[in-house]
């Protein structure tokens, strides 16, 4: 069933991200605060926690693993990122560290998977990716640099790959300067020089919104979704014995938004893709027995389902998907999911 909370921001929510057991929910906005909202008993979400987190509008808010705590990271047009961790004794959240961390605006921040220790990423207007790691976690006001890749592209958004050991993070770009360069790099951790080297780079030449790597249950290819004018999904394959290692296939694109696509997010298995666009539609993606990838579910706004081609509302059927609060920006007030 579809839920509606009201989140009572004061100005344009940009973004909305649950924890990692789909129970606790963090919305951050224009209006640069933060709000926690925890599932009740009863299935209503409460606001337990309100705060202002940076001088600028909040672009991301993201969550560590809880392995290491009720953690929060943040990021801002101010161009710094914060770092805030629950204090159930007092009730509230602490700012355990703020970061100045680019010459630009900071577009997006992600914790890294939790094999990888406590890091974060950060991505920013000036070309930028920094990495930094906490490294005494019982002390989360120390974030020493860690790495700092030229990208040579303005950034718009980052994601890890959930399970690669070194650590692959792709990066993407809005930027229209030069339409014919490939938006998308692809870079992995040397844990011999310490580095970061692009490892590929994928030809999608329209600005990318957002990147997703799906979470890999026993497939013989790694597998990134991009957000971009259209929803495109790229196979990852590496190969030792051929240069590049990495060779990338595009197995699908998908035009059903029919304008710019703003957010993406994988189910737990990497089987279902959500993707949300400027046409106000929530769509759910999968691959059929022969892995041809197909639309199974559109959703409005209200969170019912929708026969898109001909504008008609199931009466009574609506669907909740965990990840899909995924709009850009959401209208100030309230979420659906």
């Amino acid at each position: 069933m579809a839920r509606t909370i009201d989140a009572d921001h004061a100005d344009l929510i940009h973004d909305v991200a649950f924890d990692f057991y789909g129970r606790r929910l963090a919305t951050c906005s224009s209006d640069q605060n933060v709000k926690i909202f925890d599932l009740q008993p009863d299935g209503d979400w409460k606001c337990t926690g309100n705060f202002k987190t940076h001088s600028g509008s909040v672009w991301k808010v993201t969550w560590a693993h809880p392995e290491f705590g009720q953690v929060i990271a943040t990021c801002s047009y101010d161009r710094t990122a914060a770092i805030w961790e629950e204090c159930p004794v007092l009730g509230k959240w602490l700012r355990k560290a703020s970061i100045v961390c680019a010459q630009a605006t900071l577009k997006d921040i992600k914790f890294a998977p939790k094999h990888l220790g406590l890091q974060i990423a950060t991505c920013s207007e000036d070309c930028r990716v920094r990495v930094y790691e906490a490294p005494d976690v019982m002390n989360l006001s120390t974030w020493p640099l860690q790495g700092d890749i030229d990208c040579k592209m303005p950034l718009s958004c980052l994601t890890w790959h959930s399970n690669a050991t070194p650590a692959l993070i792709a990066v993407g770009s809005d930027d229209t300067s030069n339409p014919t360069a490939p938006k998308v790099h692809l870079y992995d951790y040397s844990e011999t020089s310490r580095t970061w080297t692009r490892l590929e780079s994928v030809c999608i030449t329209d600005p990318v919104h957002d990147m997703a790597f799906a979470p890999n249950m026993g497939r013989s290819f790694d597998l990134i979704a991009v957000a971009s004018n259209d929803v495109k999904l790229i196979a990852l394959t590496r190969n030792p014995n051929k240069s590049p290692t990495l060779e990338t296939r595009l197995i699908g694109e998908f035009s059903e938004h029919q304008n710019a696509v703003w957010r993406l997010s994988w189910n737990i298995f990497g089987t279902v893709l959500a993707s949300s666009g400027n046409d106000g539609y929530v769509r759910l993606w999968k691959a059929n027995y022969a892995q041809q990838w197909k639309c199974i579910v559109t959703v409005n706004g209200s969170g019912q389902q929708v026969d898109t081609e001909s504008g008609f509302v199931h009466a009574g059927n609506s669907i909740s998907y965990s990840n899909a609060a995924l709009v850009k920006p959401i209208q100030a007030g309230s979420i659906h999911f």
